[in-house]
């Protein structure tokens, strides 16, 4: 198929007027960026629409990028803040905090698709890379963690995007390629920080690709890296001023995890994610050998060249096996495999897709949008059983507007001025400030180091709202910062069968001289 006859618009008009599922079905597989942009449409739908029905408070990492968003900083302890910016930017713009947050992952996930079929576009032609794109939701990653909004899905479209501009810059060497890399990537890392893995991949391929190898003597490569060199420059310097805190908290999470996981945890969890997709790929019938040639042919495309492949192999599985590996021995990896899995779909389709005829690609996009909106809707189903039914409690379950309004009746009682300044234990403290009209700041773990948006002054000017819930203890000198305060315990209902959470709260006023010092270390990942 040529790329002329690709771009051409076809109509909803035009598909009704030809009658038939058989005849738009042909349309859509003659032009098959609409079928992607279908896709696209039912996974920021469906994957928005339910858990915002079913969710009553955000996530916990969800609750946490808001919380710090507001604050504006470059970089916190633990990561760049590219996601919390994104995160107040979408309550700026709709003023809600129930359902943008996972419109804006299902975005990143969508563009995420969009740029995996642009280079496997590049590499096996449209309809094949259509193909590898309808894999992608049989992968657990596209799916069940999605409302999630994090790091892991803020970085997913930089790296399919870093992986098709570096196809592009090495196949055509332009200009415009090397310098689109460089921005790409240097922004990749404001995600997070663990892009530079894949640009390490990346790196290699270069030394070792003949043809990528023989752009460097060309300035163009150069120009992109200075670019790059000058996107990342004030992160570097923040992390150098931060005295490389977002590297010691990911010391303290290998150490966590090798403590209270086992060996194979992580290795476990990879597989089990990728578990559905060779169900798929056999349900598809990729699986199968052709006698002969496959029933009614796709438009011909040459097969993949051999470097394209060994492309997709290492920067789409390079990365991951390395850090399966790494796992084994330093607890690395837990929440990073999100958005190394982009371009297993594409691997399998180079692979197999010659065995791709219509019957096929009808099966594969049949299963998509199956494991979309299966999926989905399965997600629902368990989030709300999990909380009404079976009364485990989830941070889902925590009715976020009403404790944010709580606690904001409950400072004013005392404090004629707004509340500055929530803190105590962090998951109902950053619930207490999340949704209250004064748009507190939180005061993680209650430690200056990690929340230095909290200065002496700002605690003796506004105060704060101690927050924690029934069952956490205070330390000796937060009982000190609250002695002789009252106290009032508050009863949450969160649950049709299981009994409200209590949580409790205290005013410390404006005027204190003085607070306890800093508690060692950052809070445990969990």
């Amino acid at each position: 198929m040529s790329r002329t006859s690709e771009s051409v618009p076809l109509w909803p008009a035009a598909i009704a007027a030809e009658g038939n599922l058989p005849s738009i079905w042909n349309s859509l597989v003659r032009h098959p960026w609409q079928l992607l942009a279908l896709l696209c449409l039912i996974q920021i739908a469906c994957w928005t629409a339910m858990p915002a029905i079913v969710n009553v408070g955000p996530p916990r990492d969800v609750v946490e990028g808001f919380m710090w968003g507001r604050e504006w900083v470059l970089l916190t302890y633990k990561h760049p803040q590219l996601p919390c910016w994104l995160l107040e930017i979408s309550h700026l713009l709709t003023g809600s905090f129930r359902w943008p947050q996972y419109m804006l992952s299902q975005l990143m996930v969508s563009t995420t698709f969009v740029l995996v079929y642009l280079l496997a576009r590049d590499i096996m032609g449209p309809t094949r890379a259509l193909a590898a794109v309808l894999l992608m939701p049989a992968i657990y990653f596209f799916g069940w963690p999605t409302p999630q909004f994090n790091h892991d899905y803020a970085q997913m479209p930089f790296w399919a995007g870093i992986s098709w501009l570096l196809w592009r810059a090495a196949r055509d060497g332009r200009p415009g390629w090397w310098l689109a890399l460089g921005l790409v990537s240097g922004l990749g890392l404001y995600a997070k920080l663990s892009t530079a893995l894949l640009l390490a991949f990346g790196g290699i391929w270069i030394l070792y690709d003949t043809r990528a190898r023989s752009r460097l003597a060309t300035p163009w490569p150069w120009v992109g890296l200075a670019v790059f060199l000058g996107v990342v420059t004030p992160l570097a310097i923040q992390l150098v001023r931060l005295g490389f805190m977002p590297l010691a908290y990911a010391e303290h999470r290998n150490a966590w995890v090798l403590a209270n996981r086992a060996r194979l945890y992580y290795i476990g969890v990879q597989l089990a994610g990728l578990t559905a997709v060779p169900i798929v790929l056999a349900l598809s019938g990729l699986l199968r050998r052709q006698a002969g040639a496959v029933q009614e042919p796709l438009p011909a495309h040459p097969a993949p060249e051999r470097r394209a492949v060994v492309y997709l192999a290492w920067m789409g599985l390079g990365p991951a096996l390395l850090i399966m590996v790494a796992s084994l021995f330093t607890g690395t990896g837990e929440s990073w495999g999100a958005t190394m899995y982009n371009l297993v779909g594409a691997l399998a389709i180079a692979l197999l897709g010659q065995r791709l005829g219509s019957a096929e690609l009808r099966r594969l996009t049949v299963l998509a949008l199956l494991c979309v909106v299966g999926v989905s809707s399965a997600y629902a189903v368990t989030r709300w059983t999990g909380c009404n039914v079976l009364g485990r409690p989830q941070p889902v379950c925590w009715p976020a507007r009403s404790i944010s309004q709580t606690a904001e009746a409950i400072w004013h009682e005392t404090v004629p001025g707004p509340l500055g300044i929530v803190g105590g234990e962090d998951g109902v403290a950053q619930l207490a400030g999340l949704e209250a009209a004064d748009q507190p700041s939180i005061f993680t773990a209650l430690d200056r180091r990690l929340a230095p948006w909290i200065t002496d002054q700002r605690l003796r000017d506004q105060g704060m709202l101690l927050v924690w819930p029934h069952g956490w203890t205070l330390s000796p000198q937060q009982q000190a910062w609250i002695a002789g305060l009252p106290v009032k315990t508050v009863s949450f209902d969160w649950s049709l069968k299981a009994p409200p959470q209590e949580i409790s709260f205290a005013v410390i006023p404006p005027g204190r001289t003085s607070f306890p010092g800093d508690p060692p270390g950052p809070p445990d990942p969990e």
